[in-house]
């Protein structure tokens, strides 16, 4: 693990910039630290093409100390504008080698610990992808639950854009990422509490207010259902349902936050693009 310099700052996070919008690009620009030790988290759907993501990663990690990724479905496809046509573990590889050049931490680097006002805390951006065990009331199988999304046409564009290679399919993906981030979670210091980042909810419960409830075959696995508690979790950040919004769970915090489409931030009160305080925790958040 690494550490930071100094003791000031917050740790801010944000998520599902999808910046092939151009408002949200415009987002992005008018993004800026509150101090010069502030670091950002961003949990996954920068955008499609590696040219975007490449864009706004280096925009934002020239502006704060520390820049963490962790990617999302939408990094991960392959998708036709984009002339960068690797798939699976290779586009995933590419994409990490790209944070390494512009300087910032990605899954595959070891997590830093925050010492800034509310740590020390172990900061670990996750890469775990999705089994389809969060699967539709009734369905007992990963087909059953297509069947059933297929009838409703609520059918993620991951089955046609995000390909796992060279992995037979995406939950063989997830069960060895699952495997190999729970070894390197389970050797950390026994004294230090974690902020885990993913781009889907640790635990299944965000998805109880679902408009579409099939939609959680493709936000996370239950074989994270209990990491929260046995990673000393002191806020679990999460992206992917563009709900965002702070839940407990057993006494932790779980902070989505995306800023989705500008359809859907258009409707909120809120000013879209505002980056989450996660540590010092905000005023409020329970």
């Amino acid at each position: 693990m690494t550490s930071t310099v100094g003791g000031a700052g917050q740790l801010l996070a944000v998520s599902d910039l999808h910046i092939g919008y151009e408002e949200n690009r415009a987002l992005v620009e008018g993004m800026r630290p509150g101090t010069d030790e502030d670091w950002l988290l961003v949990a996954g759907d920068v955008s499609e093409t590696v040219a975007d993501i490449r864009w706004a990663l280096e925009t934002l990690a020239g502006r704060f100390r520390k820049v963490l990724w962790a990617p999302g479905n939408h990094e991960l496809w392959t998708h036709p504008k984009d002339p960068v046509t690797l798939r699976g573990v290779a586009r995933y590889e590419h994409l990490v080698a790209l944070c390494r050049e512009i300087g910032v931490t990605t899954p595959e680097d070891p997590y830093p610990v925050w010492e800034g006002p509310g740590g020390p805390v172990v900061v670990a951006p996750l890469f775990l992808l999705y089994d389809y065990s969060f699967l539709p009331a009734g369905c007992a199988t990963k087909e059953q639950g297509l069947e059933y999304a297929h009838g409703t046409g609520i059918v993620c564009n991951d089955e046609y854009l995000l390909h796992a290679d060279p992995y037979p399919t995406r939950e063989a993906w997830c069960r060895a990422r699952v495997a190999e981030t729970e070894r390197r979670l389970a050797d950390l210091p026994d004294d230090l509490p974690t902020v885990l980042v993913n781009h889907y909810p640790l635990d299944r419960h965000p998805m109880d207010i679902l408009w579409h409830p099939e939609f959680a075959m493709w936000c996370g696995t239950d074989r994270t259902a209990d990491w929260h508690r046995r990673f000393r979790v002191e806020t679990m950040v999460y992206g992917h349902l563009h709900i965002p919004r702070t839940t407990w769970h057993d006494g932790v915090r779980f902070e989505e936050v995306s800023v989705g489409y500008p359809r859907e931030w258009r409707k909120r009160a809120q000013a879209p693009g505002r980056l989450r305080r996660i540590v010092p925790g905000e005023v409020g958040a329970r």
